[in-house]
């Protein structure tokens, strides 16, 4: 059978993965692919915050919990990476984006809309936080922001966003939720790769089966979130102790991860405040989608969060957001990037238009996968809302004034 096409970028919780060519990927390793000459490295924006940014990677097991996907493993593993302000960075290197094992995945299984995967070194490219390098304690404790991937998605894939906020001053924690990012690599080279084209492909096109994998992707992403916060403070390397503050949580993520930030705030108090990159918050295909609602969206928030879409998203648009919108009692924002698109909220807004450079691809595949607006203008604007909002939220600062200084965003109408 042919798969739905993945390729429209739509915000539902498996819009990362129904467009792969299901039993083909199925079969595939995500094992570490050698390099072949020519391909293309890609390179990412450098933080714009006045700190250094360090970074150590962890693995994290609940003992208490059987992985939900792989019914013969009594434990549920999961990999993080945490980012930090740090002293100095000299002498340590900067982290790659995505290690070998993980590299070969995203080539495999990912949701570039018309780009030949295999023609990018993956595991070139570099980011700006530095391996081991020594917290600056002397500004801390941090404000610590969790973040969630779309589904499909590596946690690699927000490095942008999350380097950023972490030289802005804050203790960023990037999770991946294993067997449903495209490959997870763990200490010793051991790959873990995504299952979630073989359960949509079991699930579809039985609708009431397919919304039933997008519950239960929500909920397994939900508690590894929780096991993540129950975890952190023992997780941690001794030389990050005492760095983070854990009065003042918050979370963001994009499409499902976005969902997954606002679902666990609702399921869980510690967390202060959460943003929403263009996701969903109820178990439907498409954005426009009536029903279906998460608890989120039923019952509403009493906590600030924030709603950023799409261009053409919006509360009149989206009807979880509608919903979730009129049953919250707190702090509430919502604002729509023109010319934005979904991959626009991941790394891929910095590596569409370097890869139609080098590829020759048309104008046509880079609107497809990140609308109309230049990098130039969308990253620092997704950088200025976020940082924006945690330091009103987590900090309380008062910065009121971000919309009228990027023009690009356009709050919701209420």
């Amino acid at each position: 059978m042919e798969a739905p096409a993945l390729l429209t970028r739509r915000t539902a919780l498996l819009s990362a993965v129904a467009a792969a060519t299901l039993s083909a990927v199925s079969a595939r390793t995500a094992s570490a692919a050698p390099r072949t000459a020519g391909q293309v490295r890609l390179t990412l924006p450098a933080p714009s915050g006045p700190c250094p940014v360090g970074t150590v990677s962890l693995r994290l097991v609940d003992t208490a919990r059987a992985d939900p996907w792989i019914s013969a493993q009594p434990y549920r593993e999961l990999m993080i990476s945490v980012r930090y302000p740090a002293r100095a960075v000299g002498g340590h290197p900067r982290a790659p984006q995505m290690l070998p094992g993980e590299a070969a995945g995203f080539a495999a299984v990912n949701n570039l809309a018309d780009v030949p995967a295999d023609k990018v070194d993956w595991a070139a490219t570099r980011t700006h936080a530095h391996e081991g390098a020594p917290v600056d304690r002397d500004r801390g404790p941090y404000p610590v922001v969790c973040y969630s991937p779309g589904a499909g998605d590596p946690r690699s894939l927000g490095t942008t966003l999350c380097d950023d906020l972490a030289s802005r001053g804050y203790v960023v924690v990037m999770l991946d939720h294993t067997y449903d990012a495209t490959a997870v690599q763990f200490p010793g080279g051991r790959v873990e790769r995504t299952v979630l084209p073989a359960e949509y492909d079991k699930a579809y096109p039985d609708k009431k089966r397919i919304r039933a994998l997008l519950k239960k992707t929500m909920d397994v992403r939900v508690a590894d979130t929780r096991f993540l916060l129950d975890e952190l403070p023992r997780a941690l390397p001794r030389e990050l102790h005492g760095t983070l503050d854990r009065d003042r949580i918050g979370m963001f993520g994009q499409s499902a991860g976005g969902f997954t930030a606002l679902q666990a705030m609702h399921d869980d108090r510690r967390i202060a405040a959460g943003a929403n990159l263009d996701g969903v918050v109820a178990y439907v295909q498409d954005d426009g989608d009536p029903g279906h609602l998460s608890t989120v969206a039923v019952d509403g928030l009493d906590r600030p969060f924030l709603l950023i879409g799409k261009d053409g998203n919006d509360l009149s648009t989206v009807p979880s957001w509608n919903a979730l919108w009129r049953h919250s009692h707190g702090p509430r924002e919502g604002l729509t990037l023109r010319g934005a698109e979904h991959a626009t909220f991941t790394d891929e807004e910095a590596m569409i238009p370097q890869l139609a450079r080098r590829l020759g691809l048309p104008r046509e595949t880079v609107v497809k996968n990140i609308g109309t607006i230049a990098p130039a203008r969308a990253i620092p604007a997704e950088r200025a809302c976020l940082a924006s909002f945690f330091d009103r939220r987590l900090r309380g600062r008062h910065d009121t004034g971000l919309p009228g200084r990027v023009p690009e965003v356009r709050p919701f109408a209420r």
